[in-house]
């Protein structure tokens, strides 16, 4: 019979896969804001948040504050690395001056914030059991806010019926990642990744469900912009409309 422990490391290595296509997914996404030099409608409200996530996670599972979580620190920190790419190009990208200079105060305080929680737990905590339940409590939040970045998007397929700004691939990822996680933590019951990952697998869920229910309705509406293009009614979109803000 397979034991608890191989199991759980299985698990765990699908976990990564599944993690590492939910960082992949993005990818499509960046491809069309580099073509078209602007980053459109597209939020980076994701994309900060996965980033402070996997650098809280990358923290979580160094073995000074929880040992035995490899699988988590090499996950997060190729996730922590490719979010850094997309933050740079959606940098480059921003519709305005204002708005980059916003991103890249964001994208400091959470580096500051990190580095602070680091050093703190490091020097002040002294047994890998609180500095687990000190960074285990703060990573647990933050991977809540990565899972629930997408609501603002979600408010804004539901207003306007269309689901051409909330990536689909995104959206699978983001499910099948607090599927697997959720199963992971089950083994032997961590509830900083097991809260979290099952309250992400239900966002997710719901995500595919609007796109289930809307994804007609797009079609219709992106087809019904062509042709206005094509007669001349609506001039053709460069680099979209007005971006969503921080």
């Amino acid at each position: 019979m397979v034991s608890s422990d191989t199991a759980r490391t299985v698990v765990g290595i699908i976990g990564n896969a599944i993690a590492f296509f939910l960082f992949l997914s993005p990818v499509p996404t960046f491809i069309q804001i580099c073509k078209k030099k602007s980053v459109q409608q597209y939020s980076p409200v994701p994309y900060l948040a996965t980033f402070i996530n996997c650098a809280l996670w990358v923290l979580y599972g160094l073995p000074v504050v929880h040992p035995n979580s490899l699988l988590v620190i090499t996950i997060n920190g190729t996730g922590f690395a490719m979010e850094v790419v997309y933050l740079a190009i959606f940098l480059t990208y921003c519709n305005s001056k204002q708005r980059r200079i916003r991103l890249a105060v964001i994208v400091a305080v959470e580096l500051v914030f990190v580095a602070a929680l680091a050093l703190g737990v490091l020097t002040l905590a002294h047994t890998t059991k609180t500095r687990s339940n000190i960074v285990g409590s703060i990573c647990m939040a933050g991977n809540i806010m990565m899972y629930a970045a997408p609501l603002s998007v979600m408010k804004m397929v539901i207003k306007t019926k269309s689901v051409e700004y909330m990536p689909f691939f995104l959206s699978l990822a983001s499910f099948a990642n607090g599927v697997s996680w959720t199963a992971y933590a089950l083994f032997k019951f961590d509830v900083f990744i097991f809260a979290p990952n099952s309250a992400g697998a239900v966002l997710g869920l719901v995500q595919l469900l609007l796109y289930a229910i809307y994804y007609r309705s797009t079609k219709r509406i992106l087809a019904e912009r062509r042709a206005q293009v094509e007669l001349g009614i609506v001039e053709k979109p460069n680099g979209g409309s007005q971006p969503q803000h921080v």
